[in-house]
């Protein structure tokens, strides 16, 4: 991936090992969430167009802190296996969204994205995404990572699709939201796949 910079550091902190994480992308800085980011993430995660195909939100101010705080505590898992990260426009140092990889087993992760809808189709998304993906392929060691959204979101899809994730297949009644189940779309990438299309890149 262009102009990136990973930046993964251990820290002793007696007997753990926390795994600290700070990513560069072109445009994006992909970091730790601190308690200080609560204002910036409720201006995205109390928005009802954002959340229209989450199972949680329109988040109250409560649910925002008490998120922040299990994404801050995830970074002291030993081993680590849950990445929630800040993602932050370089340029200004605005906070613009979250992403995350979280791993199921030592060999594979699942990733997904929120972000504020003044942000939408500039291609963040699908940078971020990237990032995680050098992220778990790289550094983790994964073989396989996927994600799933919502048949009608197209636009996550197009992030999905974008960064070379194959659609696998239809999941019926996957998820449960607001009284009734809904249905997720599949996609994923391997290892191979991933180092094939970056070597190119």
């Amino acid at each position: 991936m262009e102009n990136k910079e990973e930046r993964i550091e251990l820290f002793n902190e007696g007997e753990r090992d926390m795994m600290r994480i700070e990513m560069e992308t072109e445009r994006l800085t992909l970091r730790e969430f601190t308690i200080e980011d609560v204002p910036a993430v409720q201006r995205y995660a109390s928005d009802p167009l954002v959340v229209r195909y989450m199972i949680w939100g329109p988040n109250r101010l409560e649910e925002t802190e008490q998120f922040v705080a299990q994404a801050i505590a995830m970074q002291g898992q030993n081993p680590r296996r849950d990445y929630e990260v800040a993602v932050v426009l370089k340029s200004s140092g605005e906070l613009i969204g979250g992403c995350g990889l979280h791993c199921s087993d030592p060999a594979q992760g699942e990733i997904g994205y929120c972000f504020h809808p003044d942000y939408w189709r500039q291609g963040y998304g699908a940078e971020a995404a990237l990032a995680l993906l050098d992220l778990g392929f790289g550094r983790l060691g994964l073989h396989r990572i996927s994600a799933t959204c919502r048949p009608d979101n197209e636009g996550s899809a197009g992030v999905m699709k974008k960064v070379g994730m194959t659609y696998e297949g239809r999941l019926r009644g996957h998820m449960y939201h607001k009284g009734a189940w809904h249905d997720s779309d599949q996609y994923s990438i391997l290892e191979d796949e991933y180092r094939a299309r970056t070597s190119v890149v």
